[in-house]
Order: structure tokens, then sequence, then C-alpha cells
């Protein structure tokens, strides 16, 4: 069904129907298209323009569509209709008849097409996430499988120093983190809602559009309908974020094809994971690799066309935009398989610790070390430099390496060199060395692979309607114990947008909720951590993860009644005093255990400065 025609007096050709008709892409986008639809039913009962038997009906023909959609996705592709939203609208009429018309009142394909695209990124977006947070954990593991495993270290794919392979694995762990950063920042952006902005002016409706937000799962509302439907900034980062990653990853499959290779030999990749020759049989081809590499080119050409399309692009919508979900459609399920390719190429891996370590010990890879041993000797770098050139042209030639040379050799060039300087020589000695933040001495390894796993144990998130039921048995527990205020379930489940919860090792074990009161005014409440948890820092990162929502919400200042002020105050907290506690505060303390022995301190986090002067707070001595 046409969603316009009263203006045509004939219909459109085949071929440019053909042309013109994107279900057969943007089908991907009928669950989205759903619950957008849903929760605008709901809008528009609050306004009046549907009833609550009719919103009812709606809701029920929506929903029975979503389960046919989920039960056979593949099948709307060949539907024959313009595009998800006119499949969706003359599927609703077919259930429940006229009543599935006054649906699209007040809403534009233009606001619905972008609210449907936005939802398909962040829920793909959050896929990535776990998938690039699995393939840190493979590489942490390798690192810290392989901890004594020396490799040599390459610039310019000549051999330069000896590193250690586990400094290898954690090299492209920092290169996906910046990844997992770059895409949890994009998908703050991707997170705001363009629903009930119309065409391009607004919906002419009065529909609360940040409550509209809310229901969705978005942050909140977008603030301009020109820009709101016209707006693929969120398109073009993701696949930024897709490209920066694929090139990781395709420096990341480079090196394990060439450690891979006969003449290399540092590494065999699992059979899973290779391929044979159709000719000669003796092959073991490193096929997911040199996949991953194949496909960066594909997701980087999925990019630039994004970019060109949008190039001097007119507000507000223009038909243009329909060319940006194929590239998306494509360029995102490329990085999500690449990613799981990696993974089980990293964790499938067997490395000859012998060949490395042999291979690191020669091209003369301990020349700097040489260098810095006649520094310290008070030679200048820059003579040392020199010296040390001279001393590698004559292991050259006597087919040795540096550590291999007689005291004799060595003095025939400097004289200042002694015995002392074979310890220095040695491999060990050389990655020792190497001690400095950052480095690659085993030490500094083993502390980052620490700290890796210390920060990949703790997951800080917004709570999710899945979370209650581990949010109330926390809230439950600390009530008990006479630390928090009871709460009931429901009441959680209508303001889980103000909680937070940290995950450990995929459970649920931490909880805080933000509690806004008036304008630029909240409280930090419901602070919990499960009390057999082992993982360290939870209440911090709650804290903080608050904090930051709070500064985002634009808030003035965040308030707290504590019994562990020195907790908070590490955290940024100043003294208070409860005289200036909003009135609900302090009616709440009814419901304390405690409230007749109250030994809580007042603290507050000011965000804004000016909202400091305008409610100055006073010290408690």
């Amino acid at each position: 069904m046409a969603l316009w025609g009263g203006r045509f007096s004939s219909g459109p050709d085949q071929a440019f129907k053909q042309f013109n008709d994107s279900l057969p892409f943007d089908y991907q986008l009928a669950e989205h298209d759903i619950v957008g639809s849903i929760a605008w039913a709901g809008a528009l009962q609050q306004v009046n323009v549907l009833s609550e038997q009719e919103h009812l009906t709606i809701v029920d023909g929506l929903q029975q569509i979503l389960q046919e959609v989920e039960a056979d996705p593949l099948s709307i592709a060949s539907a024959g209709d313009e595009d998800i939203h006119s499949y969706v609208e003359s599927k609703l009429i077919e259930t429940i008849g006229d009543l599935g018309k006054k649906l699209h009142t007040g809403r534009s394909r233009n606001d619905q097409v972008a609210t449907d695209f936005r939802l398909w990124s962040r829920k793909t977006a959050e896929q990535l996430l776990k998938a690039i947070a699995a393939l840190k954990s493979a590489l942490v593991t390798l690192a810290e499988r392989e901890l004594g495993t020396v490799l040599p270290g390459y610039t310019h794919l000549q051999r330069a120093q000896p590193v250690l392979f586990s400094h290898w694995c954690m090299a492209y762990f920092e290169m996906l983190e910046r990844d997992e950063k770059r895409l949890q920042g994009a998908l703050e952006r991707i997170n705001v809602c363009p629903l009930g902005s119309g065409a391009l002016a607004g919906t002419a409706y009065a529909i609360d559009r940040q409550k509209l937000a809310t229901d969705l799962g978005f942050s909140h509302a977008t603030k301009n309908s020109l820009d709101a439907v016209s707006d693929r900034d969120f398109v073009v980062e993701l696949l930024s974020c897709a490209s920066i990653s694929m090139m990781h990853l395709s420096r990341l499959a480079e090196d394990m094809i060439f450690y891979n290779s006969g003449e290399a030999g540092f590494l065999e990749l699992a059979d899973s994971v290779t391929s044979g020759s159709s000719l000669m049989p003796q092959k073991k081809n490193p096929d997911a690799l040199e996949l991953i590499r194949g496909k960066t080119g594909r997701v980087f050409g999925a990019f630039s066309a994004m970019m060109m399309t949008l190039k001097a692009l007119p507000l507000a919508y223009n038909k243009d935009m329909q060319e940006d979900k194929e590239g998306l459609f494509d360029a995102m399920p490329t990085w999500l398989a690449c990613i799981h390719m990696a993974q089980a190429c990293i964790e499938g891996v067997k490395v000859n610790a012998e060949k490395t370590k042999q291979a690191a010990q020669g091209g003369h890879a301990n020349a700097t070390e040489l260098a810095d041993y006649l520094v310290a000797k008070g030679i200048p770098f820059r003579e040392g430099h020199h010296i040390v050139g001279e001393l590698v042209q004559l292991a050259i030639s006597q087919g040795q390496n540096l550590e291999q040379l007689s005291l004799s050799d060595f003095k025939s060039v400097c004289d200042v060199i002694d015995d002392d300087v074979y310890p220095v020589l040695e491999l060990q000695a050389c990655l020792d060395a190497r001690k400095a933040l950052g480095g690659t001495s085993q030490k500094q390894v083993q502390f980052a692979i620490n700290q890796a796993k210390q920060a990949q144990r703790i997951i800080v998130r917004d709570a999710t309607l899945d979370d209650v039921d581990a949010i109330a048995g926390l809230i439950q527990y600390w009530a008990r114990e006479g630390e928090n205020l009871p709460r009931a379930k429901s009441d959680m489940v209508h303001s889980i947008n103000e909680f937070a919860v940290t995950e450990v090792d995929g459970k649920v074990c931490g909880c805080a909720s933000l509690y806004i009161y008036d304008t630029g005014l909240a409280e930090i409440r419901s602070l919990g951590v499960c009390p057999n948890s082992e993982a360290k820092g939870q209440g911090r990162a709650l804290v903080n993860h608050l904090l930051e929502k709070g500064k985002k919400l634009a808030l003035g200042r965040i308030i707290v009644l504590t019994r562990v002020p020195g907790f908070f105050a590490k955290l940024g907290f100043a003294d208070s005093h409860k005289s200036q506690l909003p009135e609900k505060v302090m009616k709440d303390c009814e419901l304390c255990l405690r409230k007749d022995n109250c030994d809580e301190v007042a603290m507050d986090f000011v965000i804004d400065s000016a909202y400091q002067q305008e409610i100055p707070c006073k010290v408690v001595a």
C-alpha cells in the first residue's frame, strides 16, 4: 500500500517502483518500526487523538504483527510494499480495519525512519560492544598464557628490538580499547529520539516528546525538527568507528599471516580458521585472516559512499538519504563477523616459543642496549650509536651476533667496553631494561594484563527492565541491613531510567539511582553492591557513572546522605548540611530504620558553579 497518491492521477511505472522501493532492504527495520509505532500510539492517546480502547486495539494489532515478523522476517522483503512503514501500516489496517489509518496522525515517514534507524543502530552498536569486549578478553588470555614468550619486534619489517609476545597482544588490546570507547561515544549520540519532528517542521499535536523518548529507551528527544529528520551523522560515525576498527583488525590479520608463514613459523593457526588447496595437499591457508584483511576495504567503501551521499545535501529530508541503509546494513554485520573471526583465530593459535626466541636473538636486536651501555660509560649517545654500527658490521663479517663477539673484538672498536658488556646483551636483560610504564619488561606487561583484567571484570551501564529482579534483591538486602531505604519493586519498574548497574562476569552485582527532585538538583540513592562480590571499585564506578549522567542532563548539584563520607569525599563531594536538602528527602527519611538515631552526613557535588552561587553550601565543622 502506498502512503501517498491523492495528488497523482496515475501510479508509478514498474521500473520506477523497483528503482524507488526500499522494502527489499529496509525490511530489517520491521521490529523497530513496530516498536516505534506502539510508542507513537501511546503518545496519540495522551493527546486524545485515540481513545483508550482504540489505543489498546492498535497496540494489540501491532504486537500481533511483531510476532509474525519475528517468526519470518525475510518474507517481508518480497511483500511488494514501497517501504517498511507502508508494509506495517497496511498490515495493521488488514489486521484491525480502518482504525489502523489513524496511527499515522501527526507523524511523517521522515521522523519515523530516522527513529527506526536509530533504534536499529543502537541495538547493533550494543552487539558490537559485546563482541569487542570478548575479543579484548581473548587477547588478554593469550597474553597471560604466553607471558614468558619472546618475539622479535619489527620496524620497516626489519628486526628491531625484542619484545614479549604478550606485549604484542596488549598492543592490539589498546587498539580495541580505543575502538570500544569510540563506539560508546557514538552510541551516546545515537541515543536521541527524532520521533515527533514530523516531516521537517515538527508535529502539530501537543506530544510529550521527552516522555516518548524515554518510552523508547532514548536519553532525550532531539532539539530541532529540521536537523532531526535529516541528521545522518550517527550513520557516518558508526561507519567511521567500523572503518578504524577494521583497520586495526587488518593489521592484526597481517601480523598473524606473516607470523604464520613458513618463513617466520612463529605461530600456527587452528584448523578451524584455515583451509587447504585444491591442488597442493600440503597447504594450510590463513583464509580467515585474509578475509578480515579483504573485508576491510568493503567497510571503508561504505564509509566513503555515505560521506559522498551527504555532501552538500540541503535541508531537510531528501530521497538521497534512502542510500544510508544498505551500506550500514552491510558494514555492521561485516565488522561483527570479522571481530568474531579474529577472536576465533586468537583463541585457537599455537605459539612456537622456541622459534620466536631464536628469531629475537638474531638481527642484532640488542644493538640499542649496547648503545645504552656506552652511554653509561660516559660516551655521548650519537657517538655510541656510530660505534655500535661499526660493531654490527664486524659481527656481520664474522657471521656472529653481537653477544658472540670476543672482548678483543669489542675493544678493537671501543676500548671502554669490558667484560660487563655481556650481561647487558643477554636477551632477558634487553627485555628487563624496558621497565618504564608501557614498556616490554615482564613486570610492565604483567601490570598491563592485570589492569585489563580488572577493568574487564566490571561493566557499568544504565539499567534495563531485565535488571529489576537483581536491583530489587540488592535494595532489599541493604534495606534489611539499615543502609538503604526500602523500595517497592513496582517503583523500580517505573523508575528504571534512574538506575545504573554494575556487571561482574555477566552478573549484576551493584546498583545505584539518580533521583531528580527539581531542575538542577538530584540525589544519588539506593547505592549498594553484592556483599559476596570480590570485584573492587564497583561503588566508585557507579557514582562516577551517575555523575557523568548528571553532567549530560545539565544538573547543577547532586546530593547524598551517607555514613561513609570519606568514600564520597574521594570522588569530589563536599560536606553540606541537611537544612539545604529538599523537603521530600526528609520525608523519605521517615521510612529509615535509623530515623530516630540518624548518623548520616549530607554531602554534595556541584556541577554548575552558577548553581553553587545560587544555593550556597554550609560546611559542617
